[in-house]
């Protein structure tokens, strides 16, 4: 029953999970801040690329070279028809086809959670970003408001439903726990969209004021001067799972 409250309560709000109006502005603000030229941008796990597109048009008229990572057949051949680069991928077991330090921005929306090999993408992540560059990661929320009630019902938090695409549940400080790790990433900024079972109106300033309990987190990460990759994290620790660290 509450579950089908929730759905009717939060039905057209849906579209402020994928946060696109957030990470246009944390891309901006490291353009702003960064040298003049063309900016080169990743999307792991592009989809239908409405990230990527979306950012390009928030730093018009900047030059922005764009590229993506996906496996999903249409999703390539329909991004390759709008003038961004796609590497069909595995993101958790292929090495990301790409130089040392070649991008500024890397984006994973809606992404992560999907997945295992946290270590593996993030060291990837680490080897093909530039120092200083940016890494802009945004997630379900696995402790929003929503999924702190459910839970405290005895029910399975939405956002890593058994019968359900995804394998990991994140949180705030969980995250920054993990990029924050050995320091090779610096986490600068933490915002949230969407609040549910609240209107558009209402959850908008409610996910910017709390964003801890916000349906979606986004994570604004910075390359630190560190050497290495964050992959070198499994070197010293031992999680009892086979995590995939490269062949």
């Amino acid at each position: 029953m509450f579950t089908d409250l929730l759905r009717k309560m939060k039905s057209g709000t849906e579209y402020l999970n994928y946060g696109r109006d957030v990470i246009a502005a944390m891309t901006a603000e490291y353009a702003a801040q960064s040298p003049d030229g063309v900016l080169r941008v990743l999307d792991v796990g592009l989809g239908t690329a409405a990230d990527i597109l979306n950012v390009r048009e928030a730093l018009a008229p900047r030059e922005v070279e764009l590229y993506g990572l996906e496996s999903y057949g249409p999703y390539v051949k329909a991004a390759r028809q709008k003038n961004i680069s796609v590497v069909s991928a595995n993101i958790e077991k292929d090495r990301f086809p790409f130089d040392d330090h070649f991008f500024d921005v890397v984006l994973a929306n809606q992404v992560i959670e999907h997945t295992k090999e946290v270590f593996w993408i993030f060291s990837e992540v680490s080897r093909v970003l530039k120092e200083g560059g940016v890494a802009i990661i945004g997630v379900p929320n696995l402790a929003s408001l929503h999924n702190r009630i459910m839970l405290a019902l005895g029910m399975q938090p939405s956002s890593i439903e058994m019968l359900g695409p995804h394998v990991r549940g994140i949180t705030k400080g969980g995250f920054r726990r993990f990029i924050t790790t050995d320091g090779y990433f610096e986490l600068l900024k933490v915002r949230g969209s969407n609040f549910y079972p609240f209107p558009a109106a209402v959850a908008r300033p409610l996910s910017r004021l709390l964003p801890a309990m916000s349906v979606s987190l986004f994570f604004l990460c910075r390359r630190t001067d560190r050497a290495g990759c964050f992959g070198d994290v499994l070197k010293t620790r031992f999680y009892e799972t086979p995590f995939f660290a490269g062949e």
